[in-house]
């Protein structure tokens, strides 16, 4: 089975011993993927435990199961780190997480902050951001005008 992470990998070659406690995850992307997969996998205690010690008793253990068991899991999209790596104490993982609810596409954009202790990433805490609105660069070409293709069709009959 291909891992939720987007990773490429299999499962058991990515983020199932990460979840499954048999290796720590050696950078904070891993880790950030690794807690994505979690939900998809319900494994609820693997998001309270690699939450940084500081926050782990705000962590709602019950919140996160019913997000998880009701979500239906579309996907991850990586859009930016910066450090974290395996020789790295802190890092920060930029974002996407895709599901739905209720039938209704959402997502959860989040820059999330990261540090590891001992030797193990944890999760400290997270931003919401959102992604930077679409800049037209041009006038829209309304439905009735000419076409911007030269056609010397109104828009609506040749390129809409």
């Amino acid at each position: 089975m291909s891992c939720p992470c987007g990773s490429k990998l299999e499962l058991a070659e990515c983020c199932e011993p990460y979840v499954k406690g048999e290796k720590n995850a050696p950078t904070a992307e891993a880790l950030m993927r690794s807690r994505y997969t979690s939900y998809t996998m319900e494994a609820v205690d693997y998001i309270v435990d690699t939450h940084h010690a500081e926050g782990r008793e705000d962590v709602d253990k019950e919140a996160a199961l019913q997000w998880a068991q009701q979500a239906d899991w579309l996907g991850l999209e990586i859009v930016d780190t910066d450090k974290g790596g395996e020789a790295d104490d802190e890092g920060v993982v930029e974002f996407i997480a895709s599901f739905g609810l209720q039938g209704k596409p959402q997502s959860h954009h989040e820059r999330s902050n990261f540090k590891k202790v001992d030797g193990k990433w944890y999760y400290v805490d997270g931003e919401m951001t959102k992604r930077k609105p679409i800049v037209r660069d041009a006038k829209k070409v309304g439905r009735n005008e000419p076409c911007p293709c030269g056609s010397g069709k109104k828009y609506k009959k040749c390129c809409a």
